[in-house]
């Protein structure tokens, strides 16, 4: 097999957002970046590419016009209650997120401004918690749609590194895949690994491992920007964590097969300290993809608040776990009925209104900056274009006149004989009693009825309580729900440079990491749960760190 040998100043494992934004910081310093991922070249841009592009800012424009009060106090408030921060390791991660705080309501807005990113002027509201001001949750909408979605926020820090390219300044090396990092006398100075064999796959489907030779890299400074391990359920079930029950034994996968997790292993060899491996963030309104590409490719529902969920027997869920509420709190308690699915129960007028689909290939008009399309399928009558594929076409959708007939269709269902129909009945009827007043004693009726008082919900995002019998909204629809694997909150522990640290706290001269393989910074920058939109912002943050400190 041929050997391939390389020198760089600055050595990007990983070319996701986070390293992306690292070798543009890099570049930026004047240094000589090598890019190096184990995927073919399609792939350029990572996970990032697939979202759907939310972004957390404090206090911005787009809040301030929509009439929304925002400020960095109020967004520490939620983070360190959202967070919950209780461990001696912790340390570095609160500093991590006091820092990346302050850029959310600092310069970052204006930092993608600069390099043409732009936001969708609707600010959305996700993750509302619901269970206190300390609780779990965001007071206020923060969740900003960048303008081209994923795409559009991965494009500025691509085309930086291609530009490099053609200069000669940068390198970017495409099927190359580490299995271990050169220590000398306690320095990381390079890598080392198997060079694959070349192949043309489409962006997100699976490549072979194939090896066609070994590469060693030189570099002064390594930065690990390699992911986490969603798209490795095996690692999954090995992190999962007793407070969230048993894991499940079906799950969807959010992210490509790529995202799996292998540089943990290797850069613990060479001395980092991985920690809050067990804190992760996943996903309980996963849907199968009707047109998969990658393998058990799932796809998250973006839920307004309205929707019935029961669990798979027909229970409703308890206060405060509505859709869009509490991610984390949801998963918890779903893991204790015995179950791996769940249900929704909603009408068209709510689908048409309030569903909205995670990713930028299911948001061609905001991913494409399609103002007409965008007109057209936002805010005309019916569900949007991606939408109504799933309800033609998607296995876990059941769509009927009449309660009576999707009960029966949902029993039918894998899964469906766990179903009590008098029960979900039950729960179906008693709902739509409590809505012919203006007043009820049903904490989700009288939430929804409060968030319409924003205008943002009431434009694009909560339609107008109503029976989900009524057949002027008709037909029903059920919805077959799935935990759907995403994020890793832990990884590997750094300091504020995004150096990384040894067990005994101090750094590894020559190492770098950032985006998830940090954990999006310090080793667990979110704590035990997210505030939403706040991954590709803690890879840009992350990576513009590592970046600039890898560079000095």
């Amino acid at each position: 097999m041929a050997s391939r040998t390389h020198h760089t100043d600055v050595l990007v494992i990983g070319w996701g957002l986070s390293g992306l934004v690292a070798a543009a910081e890099a570049l930026e310093a004047g240094r000589r970046v090598t890019v190096i991922d184990q995927e073919p070249r399609s792939n350029l841009g990572g996970q990032a590419w697939w979202s759907f592009g939310g972004l957390f800012l404090v206090d911005s424009p787009e809040q301030r016009r929509m009439g929304i009060r925002d400020s960095l106090e109020l967004a520490t408030q939620d983070w360190f209650g959202n967070a919950g921060f209780d461990r001696p390791e912790d340390e570095w991660p609160r500093r991590w997120a006091s820092a990346y705080l302050e850029f959310a309501a600092g310069e970052k807005r204006s930092w993608l401004r600069e390099r043409g990113v732009g936001f969708f002027p609707v600010v959305g509201w996700a993750e509302r918690g619901g269970g206190g001001a300390i609780g779990p949750g965001n007071s206020v909408p923060r969740f900003h749609i960048t303008w081209g979605t994923g795409p559009g926020i991965v494009a500025p820090f691509a085309a930086a590194l291609e530009r490099a390219e053609t200069e000669g300044r940068a390198t970017i090396l495409p099927r190359h895949r580490v299995t271990s990092l050169i220590v000398e006398d306690g320095t990381v100075a390079g890598a080392t690994g198997d060079v694959l064999a070349d192949e043309l796959t489409a962006r997100g489907v699976p490549s072979s491992r194939e090896r066609s030779g070994e590469f060693e890299i030189r570099a002064d400074a390594v930065i690990v920007a390699s992911g986490g391990i969603g798209g490795n359920h095996d690692l999954v079930r090995a992190a999962w964590p007793d407070r969230l029950g048993t894991p499940p034994e079906h799950m969807l996968t959010g992210v490509p097969a790529y995202v799996d997790g292998s540089m943990h292993a290797v850069s613990e060899q060479a001395g980092a300290h991985l920690i809050n491996g067990d804190r992760m963030w996943h996903y309980v309104e996963g849907i199968e993809n009707w047109d998969p590409v990658w393998p058990s490719h799932g796809i998250r529902i973006l839920p307004g608040p309205s929707s019935l969920w029961l669990d798979a027997t027909g229970t409703r869920l308890p206060v405060p776990l509505y859709p869009g509420f509490d991610t984390l709190g949801t998963l918890a308690h779903l893991r204790t009925t015995g179950h791996d699915h769940s249900w929704f129960i909603t009408s068209l007028k709510i689908v048409e209104k309030e569903f909205a689909l995670s990713g930028s290939e299911q948001n061609p008009d905001l991913t494409g900056k399609d103002v007409g399309l965008l007109v057209k399928s936002r805010l005309a009558k019916g569900p949007t274009g991606p939408v109504q594929s799933f309800l033609d076409e998607g296995a876990d959708f059941v769509v009927e006149n009449d309660l009576e007939s999707l009960l029966t269709q949902m029993k039918r269902m894998p899964g469906g004989e766990s179903l009590d129909m008098d029960r979900a009945r039950q729960e179906v009827l008693a709902r739509d009693r409590e809505i012919g007043n203006d007043f009820t004693k049903d904490a989700q009726i009288a939430m929804l009825r409060s968030m319409r008082s924003y205008r943002g919900d009431r434009l694009i995002r909560t339609a107008p309580p109503h029976r989900l019998q009524d057949p002027a909204a008709g037909p029903m629809i059920a919805v077959k729900l799935h935990v759907l694997t995403r994020k890793s909150l832990g990884g590997i522990q750094t300091d504020l440079d995004g150096r990384a640290l040894a067990a005994d706290g101090t750094p590894i001269p020559g190492l770098f990491a950032a985006g998830e393989a940090s954990g999006f910074g310090g080793g667990g920058v979110h704590g035990y749960r997210a505030l939403e939109g706040t991954f590709l912002g803690g890879c840009l943050f992350s990576g513009r760190q590592a970046g600039r400190a890898a560079s000095r």
